[in-house]
């Protein structure tokens, strides 16, 4: 069960908030958020829409196509086929006013395609590592993924750490504890998903998307490095994202 998006720290953010504050935040930082479509899963605002390449990566079987089908068309496929190489998927929605186009690259889990994962993330401004909460070898591999990240990827990326298949808690065999401390400690969203049920599935996404937003605020300087600039609600009322 979710409790926090961990330390929210990635890129230019350093700031701790449980999903609640995030959440009502959003809804106090701009006027279009609470509008139907503003700031949720669906819908554009006015305007050209700001294009975010993310990736999806994680072990085969952890539900990293279902996070993608359920985010983008609402849905859920109980025997959903495996990724052969990549999927392609993308959808528009709101963020903080203005509309933010997410160009989602859904990547095969096999090992024999991670070789070409570096294709899909090189360059990309954000990426969700999906772990599954009842399989603590695909906690292991998604670590691995996120330090691959960290030495491969943009310094700047925001990277969330996904717990899927969160619905299955009674079988829950990850130390979820210790997957909060990994996130922290590396400056990572983190969130306890599920794919199934739809639960913070979208808030990921929307949280990406206010990230980014902040981190390409005019205020934020180019010489900046990771973390120096606080986010606060103070700072964010009253700018948009574009």
């Amino acid at each position: 069960m979710i409790q926090e998006f961990g330390t929210i720290t990635s890129g230019y953010i350093d700031v701790a908030l449980d999903i609640t504050e995030m959440n009502d935040w959003n809804s106090s930082s701009s006027s279009a958020a609470s509008r139907p479509g503003g700031g949720g899963a669906g819908g554009g605002g006015g305007g050209k829409a700001k294009q975010i390449k993310l990736v999806l990566l994680g072990e085969s079987g952890v539900g990293k196509s279902s996070i993608a089908l359920r985010f983008v068309r609402g849905e859920f496929n109980e025997n959903g086929e495996t990724t052969i190489g990549a999927a392609y998927l993308t959808k528009t929605i709101n963020c903080q006013g203005c509309p933010i186009k997410f160009d989602i690259w859904d990547t095969a889990g096999q090992e024999r395609y991670h070789s070409l994962a570096p294709m899909y993330y090189r360059g990309a401004p954000a990426a969700v590592v999906v772990y599954d909460v009842t399989n603590v070898n695909s906690y292991n591999k998604a670590t691995l993924w996120v330090k691959e990240l960290m030495q491969q990827a943009s310094a700047m990326m925001v990277i969330v750490l996904a717990g899927n298949k969160a619905d299955m808690v009674t079988d829950t065999r990850c130390n979820n504890e210790e997957a909060r401390k990994f996130a922290a400690e590396n400056k990572l969203l983190y969130a306890e998903t599920s794919a199934k049920t739809g639960m913070h599935v979208d808030d990921i996404f929307n949280q990406i998307g206010n990230v980014i937003a902040r981190q390409q605020s005019p205020v934020v300087s180019a010489n900046e490095g990771r973390g120096n600039v606080k986010l606060t609600k103070v700072e964010q009322k009253g700018k948009g994202c574009c």
